[in-house]
């Protein structure tokens, strides 16, 4: 009997929610379901998939058998912890060989490290390490600011009264720039509504009634200008950030003939295009790629080889959103990145 082509709804974030085709009818594994749901929305990383049960509310479980799933059902990708692995070792009092037990320590410890069956290669300072949140929060602002935000929304609270005050907006604003930056260069409509109605909840002295029925549309311009602002200042400082230089229309370096064609994230990514580790150049990471080359030819070496694509991480995503390789090419220069392990 033939499969029954399935569709399903796949909540990826609040903010992102997709409609997922299935020709071939839902999968008989959940494992399956797991892998056909990264490679459609092209996601990676430890996650997980919950379902919505209407017998309870439309409240969502840990999907556990695909049994549970139907033709239009609603799915929920959720980030699942990494475990903690704790090594405990024998602690010596012996004062006089501190210098040799710290010797024999280092020894151990390097020991611990060839042995162990998993590697995570420490990320730079730089890299996001988290998606948009699904509830924004709003940061504590400077002493003064959190002041005047505390009398106003007293008053606001006690007559109504709402604070009129530019230089507040300014420093406001500045901060909320700077929470972004950290989930995202280039905020969606979505995003800077979210952060707009989550100030104002905390803040309701802030609302302006003038600009729209909810008091939101002010706000929602000013965040919408001061990214693009926070953007700016940061290409002038000249912060390293491919993100934002590779959006850069200055110059005759790019040969980009429209500014509105942005190269930013589509979907869940974290590290869209995250900066190179530090101590590392286009020139260094350049040498590891052509060692790749040849550790794929030999055999026993799947750690060298997964430390060295972590390594060179940053330069493969450079590569990719800049130049859009033909999938041909790209295996000739990263034939490591279509292996088993790393799939």
């Amino acid at each position: 009997m033939p499969c029954t082509a399935a569709q399903l709804r796949v909540i990826i974030e609040e903010t992102q929610i997709h409609k997922m085709h299935l020709p071939n009818g839902i999968p008989t594994t959940v494992e399956e379901l797991l892998s056909a749901v990264k490679l459609h929305f092209c996601l990676d990383g430890n996650i997980a998939l919950m379902y919505m049960d209407k017998d309870f509310g439309n409240e969502f479980f840990t999907l556990t058998s695909t049994n549970e799933l139907r033709d239009k059902d609603t799915l929920k990708v959720v980030d699942r912890e990494p475990p903690v692995i704790i090594t405990l070792a024998p602690v010596t009092d012996n004062s006089t060989s501190s210098q040799g037990s710290l010797n024999e320590s280092a020894s151990d410890n390097s020991s611990l490290v060839n042995c162990s069956d998993t590697f995570s290669f420490p990320q730079p300072p730089e890299f996001r390490s988290q998606t948009w949140p699904t509830n924004f929060s709003i940061p504590s602002f400077s002493f003064d600011v959190e002041l005047l935000l505390q009398e106003g929304n007293k008053a606001c609270g006690k007559d109504g009264s709402l604070i009129q005050n530019p230089s507040l907006k300014s420093d406001i604003l500045e901060k909320l720039a700077e929470e972004i930056f950290q989930y995202t260069a280039y905020p969606s409509g979505l995003q800077i509504l979210a952060v707009v109605e989550a100030l104002l909840k905390k803040h309701p002295c802030l609302q302006e009634p003038g600009t729209s029925f909810s008091g939101l549309y002010g706000w929602q311009q000013r965040l919408k200008y001061k990214m693009a602002n926070f953007r700016s200042k940061l290409r002038k400082r000249k912060v390293p950030c491919p993100e934002l230089d590779i959006n850069s229309f200055h110059g005759k370096t790019h040969n980009r003939t429209s500014p509105k064609i942005y190269k930013k994230p589509k979907r869940a990514e974290v590290n869209y295009l995250p900066p190179h580790p530090s101590g590392e150049t286009v020139e260094t990471l350049e040498l590891i790629r052509k060692e790749l080359l040849e550790d794929v030819k030999k055999k026993n070496n799947a750690k060298e080889i997964q430390e060295k694509m972590a390594a060179t991480f940053s330069s493969r995503r450079l590569e990719v959103v800049k130049s859009s390789p033909a999938i041909k090419d790209f295996l000739e220069r990263w034939p490591a990145l279509f292996s088993e392990t790393e799939v």
